[in-house]
């Protein structure tokens, strides 16, 4: 970036910021580079004590939207909040037009998300450890995390919220292999990082994913994800609050909406600073103090540690499969906030028998991760994949009957700079086609199984009558035809994994293009 002086000489050079930033489900994080160095930013909350976090909570004051900081103050003072906004961004259906509840509002999701990145904006420029530095050097690049197990949908809005929020977003990786880019500088100077294969297991406050990560010096080579985009840090908070209200003797409702909101905030805390050595936990339950024995608490969370154990599936058999010469197993890395929970790496450990290594940055990891990816000097490079499948149900025997076309699978390898582009091209033999997009996580006989999430459902007219702008197709009957046009389906998935289809009659020239998975 340059910029002219004031007596018309020559430009003067303008260092710039490049950040990482982590949105997470209960606490966003970024990182900037500086020199090789990758720290991360902190905040200064409403009573001037630093936190390397921007809190991922909302608060409604009188109809005005506050978030980070601002809004755990409001929520102090009994104003309404939503918390882990980001669960209600991997709903399966989550759309422009969705709402969330917070108080007696129901307001848009991208509204929501918009507002607090654009308080997160500003916090960086006033409030934090770069505030002077931004001043100066104005940001030039900002690489954004999405659960490795996001949908189209999600990674859409995920960049499209920091777009109009005023970032200028770069890139997006899928979060366990930006922890993968952490490990690997952390230990640049180990022989141990020259070559290994690495599983990352992330657990965050809402979202858990696994990506099995192979590492030959800084070339990262992603073989596979996996994830469950509703369980986090979340579900262990609300295990710990019920269990206490057990305790005291009280049905959760009985503490209210806000007295249950402030049990899982203590009840988060709690959880956070556990240590091997623990043995009891206490917590205020409305007017009861209580003690839950931590031995407790393991045995109604090991369900949940179970379930990303039977998630991670073959991704923990490939950690011995590849090349003969692979050198170095490095194992298990735990990331993510709720990762600090001692019962995670011990079940890890008891079940695979393998090394387990914490990120000494759990919380942190992705967002450095990040910096070292939005780092123009870096040297790092990244080979990713496909999380999901995705393909096209047709119409076949006069629509009496639907087939399914597999367009991607998981085994998909993603460019980091250009699209990857698919065609087919087929008769006519329909008046119109009804393509219904599905995304998927299994195929079982060539049909879609496992996590199946719908896309869009589009209409295209192959015969010319139909294939007018104005005209709605939805009450028209598909019929068999004679032999029709020609027709050209495009598929294209960008670097981040979103998707596009542009349907052509190669005839008429006429076409329809569709983001899928956006409206």
């Amino acid at each position: 970036m340059w910029t002219s002086t004031p007596s018309g000489g020559a430009p003067t050079r303008l260092a710039a910021m490049h950040l990482g930033m982590d949105f997470g489900t209960t606490r966003t994080v970024v990182a900037h580079a500086d020199r090789g160095n990758y720290p991360v930013v902190a905040f200064t909350d409403d009573d001037g004590d630093f936190h390397e976090y921007f809190p991922s909570l909302i608060a409604d004051v009188g109809g005005q939207l506050r978030s980070g900081f601002a809004a755990i103050t409001a929520r102090a003072k009994g104003y309404p909040a939503l918390r882990s906004v980001k669960r209600a961004l991997a709903d399966s259906v989550a759309a422009e037009s969705t709402t969330v509840r917070i108080g007696e509002r129901d307001i848009a999701l991208s509204e929501v998300l918009i507002v607090f990145l654009k308080d997160l904006y500003t916090a960086l420029h006033t409030t934090s450890t770069i505030a002077e530095a931004l001043a100066r050097d104005p940001i030039e690049s900002v690489v954004v995390a999405v659960p490795a197990h996001a949908n189209s949908a999600q990674r859409f809005w995920t960049l499209e919220s920091f777009s109009r929020a005023g970032f200028p977003v770069t890139g997006m990786l899928n979060e366990p292999s930006a922890a993968g880019f952490e490990y690997t500088h952390r230990l640049t100077s180990s022989p141990s990082a020259k070559r290994s294969r690495l599983l990352v297991y992330d657990l965050g406050g809402g979202t858990f994913d696994a990506s099995l990560v192979s590492i030959i010096d800084t070339s990262h080579q992603v073989l596979g994800s996996v994830g469950l985009n509703h369980l986090g840090g979340d579900d262990f908070d609300i295990v710990l609050a019920d269990l206490a209200c057990e305790t005291a003797g009280i049905v959760p409702d009985e503490l209210g909406v806000d007295g249950y909101f402030d049990l899982l905030t203590q009840a988060q805390a709690a959880k956070e600073q556990l240590q091997p050595q623990s043995r009891r936990i206490l917590l205020e339950v409305g007017d009861h103090s209580v003690t839950v024995p931590v031995a407790d608490f393991y045995a109604r969370s090991a369900p949940l540690v179970a379930q990303t154990l039977s998630a991670m599936g073959d991704l923990v058999d490939g950690l011995d499969q590849g090349e003969p010469d692979l050198s170095e197993i490095a194992g298990f890395y735990l990331v993510g906030g709720a990762s600090v929970l001692p019962l995670v790496p011990r079940t890890l450990r008891e079940h695979f028998g393998r090394r387990v290594y914490r990120s000494p940055y759990p919380a942190a990891s992705t967002a450095i991760g990040l910096a070292i990816a939005a780092d123009p000097a870096s040297e790092f490079t990244l080979s990713d994949r496909l999380s999901r499948g995705f393909g096209v149900f047709r119409e076949v025997a006069g629509g009496q009957g639907q087939s399914f076309d597999s367009i991607f699978d998981r085994s998909q390898v993603l460019s980091s700079t250009m699209e990857v582009r698919v065609q087919r091209q087929y008769r006519a033999a329909h008046n119109l086609g009804w393509y219904r997009f599905v995304e998927y996580t299994e195929l079982a006989n060539g049909r879609p199984s496992g996590n199946v999430v719908p896309m869009n459902d589009v209409r295209f007219g192959f015969e010319e009558r139909l294939q007018s702008l104005d005209l709605d197709l939805s009450g028209i009957e598909v019929v068999r035809t004679e032999e029709g046009h020609l027709i050209e389906e495009s598929y294209v998935i960008d670097p981040h994994g979103i998707v596009q289809v542009t349907i052509t009659d190669t005839k008429t020239g006429h076409s329809s293009t569709h983001q899928l998975g956006i409206g």
